[in-house]
């Protein structure tokens, strides 16, 4: 790039410095998170186990022992990968941009950039999504269980995974090397984003140097592809893989288990409430600050989907029964994380807009230099970020349907019973053309790690989200935020953190 050019590049306000420790950390996750979704992918499965027998063994674990109870393919590391899975793939995001075009949406102005101007955004993910499952829903009607787009998602899952990583690759190197043409005063209202300039390739690849990358195509029309992959296909692809493993489980068994539908309502509800606020996802720090690189292209649409529904998958081979005693303690846990999430986030809410309401005017809080208000009681002041504790705590019904988790996969076990039996009330025999026995044994216990993990993810991300927060709050109210730490000590949990 010449001199001139380098000029010529709009200027991102001054840095933040690095995240994630900087390019190291970048490469470490660019590399290790894709490697833990195909962990999760083989080392809980319908083949063996979850986890495969020879985790629970080591010292007799061998190669190719490993392959065989994992479930590698037989064509090595090609079989991660397929031309046709791709190519349905890519018929699937290409179905979502036709649909955003097509289909009436909410136009809506974005917030100010620092140019001044703003972004236009069409909104209609609530309706595409619902226009995919209704097409979705004709055909389970139709065929049941045995829908080509079920069984399409349980017997490729593997080579999913590697088309959705694929086109989130494609998209960080085309938008980071779009990214340098990027001009001052440009018309298309382009920035770069705030964090994501360092000079360092890896580090400004993975957190995304572009802050609203957008592309014009034939017919479809112009595409804000951060705001676009947000959405919708991954979060759509999310509920679409936990419906396939809820329709693997009828024809495994014959029958669909309260587990099994309680996460998929929990975590259809979750897709859907975000599809219906899409507007509100222009205040959010994925749209303003952040740029889009490989961080968000993965997490939107592969990290997501895949890490995200791994309950449900598990509970697919699985079934287990929680009986009306666990509905009612899952919901519990699910109504008092919820009621903290709501009642903090409302708290805050009624003071911004109006101090004087009665329901928050008892409230304390100390005024800073800035002009600003913190707020030091009431919810605000149990800990700095409330809202977080309440998400964490609605994080567990995710993982709790799933029991005490694990299981052996016994193949061609001489047991004269019929498919979705149980056996003394420890596993399952599962139908197809040889039934075997799906038995916890001596797994039991150890399938949380594949389970719960989304609850101990869930933790260090909000853990990281919170240290964003607190580092913009330094920034922004400086020696009046120190006071206010003393007030509140605690940044998420009470006596502990």
């Amino acid at each position: 790039m010449s001199k001139s050019t380098r000029k010529s590049v709009l200027p991102a306000t001054k840095s933040h410095g690095y995240e994630f420790q900087g390019p190291p950390g970048a490469l470490v996750l660019s590399l290790g998170l894709p490697l833990v979704c195909y962990l999760a992918a083989f080392v809980c499965n319908d083949v063996s186990g979850c986890p495969i027998p020879s985790a629970l063994h080591p010292r007799s674990l061998t190669l190719a022992k490993l392959k065989e109870e994992a479930g590698w393919p037989q064509d090595g590391i090609w079989g991660l990968a397929s031309v046709r899975v791709s190519g349905f793939v890519l018929a699937y995001y290409l179905l979502s941009l036709v649909l955003q075009a097509a289909l009436p949406g909410l136009v809506q102005q974005g917030v100010k950039l620092r140019s001044g101007a703003r972004l236009e955004y069409k909104f209609n993910a609530f309706s595409s999504a619902v226009t995919i499952l209704l097409g979705a829903a004709i055909g389970t009607y139709l065929d049941g269980a045995d829908f080509a787009l079920w069984t399409f998602i349980w017997d490729h899952y593997t080579q999913l995974i590697t088309a959705n990583l694929a086109i989130a690759f494609a998209l960080s190197c085309f938008v980071y090397y779009r990214s340098f043409s990027v001009k001052a005063g440009n018309k298309h209202k382009r920035e770069l984003a705030p964090g994501g300039h360092s000079g360092n390739l890896i580090y400004d690849w993975f957190i995304g140097r572009e802050l609203n990358p957008r592309i014009t195509l034939p017919v479809i029309g112009t595409i804000d592809i951060k705001a676009f992959c947000e959405l919708r296909p991954g979060m759509l692809g999310y509920v679409l893989l936990d419906l396939a493993f809820v329709a693997h489980q009828y024809k495994l068994y014959g029958f669909v288990t309260d587990s099994i539908i309680l996460i998929t309502v929990f975590q259809s509800v979750y897709v859907f409430d975000a599809l219906w606020m899409e507007p509100a996802i222009l205040s959010t720090m994925d749209i303003t600050t952040d740029g889009f690189g490989f961080m968000l292209a993965f997490g939107d649409l592969v990290w997501l989907p895949f890490i995200y529904s791994l309950q449900a998958r598990y509970l697919a081979v699985y079934p287990l029964h929680l009986g009306l005693s666990g509905i009612v303690g899952v919901l519990a846990v699910q109504a008092f994380g919820y009621w903290i999430f709501r009642a903090a986030n409302n708290e805050k809410n009624r003071f911004r807009t109006n101090p004087k309401d009665p329901r928050i005017a008892h409230l304390e809080y100390m005024k800073t230099s800035s002009g600003g208000t913190l707020l030091t009681s009431g919810w605000w002041g149990f800990c700095r970020h409330p809202n977080y504790l309440g998400d964490w705590i609605m994080a567990w019904s995710y993982s709790l349907p799933t029991g005490i988790a694990g299981y052996i996969v016994k193949h061609g076990s001489p047991v004269v019973m019929s498919h979705g039996d149980m056996i003394d009330g420890q596993g399952f025999i599962s139908g197809g053309p040889v039934k075997h026995q799906v038995l916890q044994g001596e797994a039991r216990g150890w399938g949380m790690l594949i389970t719960y993990f989304y609850v101990l993810y869930f933790a260090v991300l909000l853990i990281h989200r919170q240290l964003r927060d607190e580092e913009a709050c330094q920034r922004k109210y400086g020696d009046d935020w120190e006071k206010y730490k003393e007030k509140v000590r605690w940044r998420l949990l009470p006596g502990i953190y």
